[in-house]
């Protein structure tokens, strides 16, 4: 069964760090670049971050994150990590993962009919 699940999100205090996992089973997450959104109450989705698969090395991040997150995989796990540090009560969302044939940017565009894989999010509150 191929689904991708996230883990890792809960609450936290202005600061502070976690770590979200996306962890893929079904389907090998190398081969695929991987994005991670965020959708805040009442806010549509952005996005935060998104991975190159393991042939290439790019990544990319939203302006509001860089220099506070990082992004990272672990393929013998098939997990990609988002690092967050130093994170604001604006980071609170709920955040999916994405597994896709490659990143467009750190913001999410259609790419033709090719397949992908959300996962079903995992939430992140900051708050004192």
């Amino acid at each position: 069964q191929v689904q991708l699940v996230e883990s890792g999100g809960g609450l936290v205090r202005p600061g502070g760090s976690l770590r979200l996992s996306c962890t893929a089973s079904g389907f090998t997450l190398a081969d695929y670049a991987v994005g991670w959104f965020r959708q805040a109450p009442g806010k549509e989705r952005e996005g935060v971050s998104c991975i190159s698969d393991s042939d290439g090395s790019t990544d990319y991040f939203a302006n509001s994150v860089k220099g506070r997150f990082t992004i990272s995989r672990d393929d013998p796990k098939n997990t990609v990590y988002l690092q967050m540090s130093s994170l604001e009560p604006e980071d609170t969302a709920v955040y999916y993962c994405v597994a896709r044939h490659y990143c467009t940017g750190v913001n999410y565009y259609p790419i033709g009919d090719a397949e992908e894989y959300w996962g079903k999010g995992t939430l992140v509150t900051v708050s004192s």
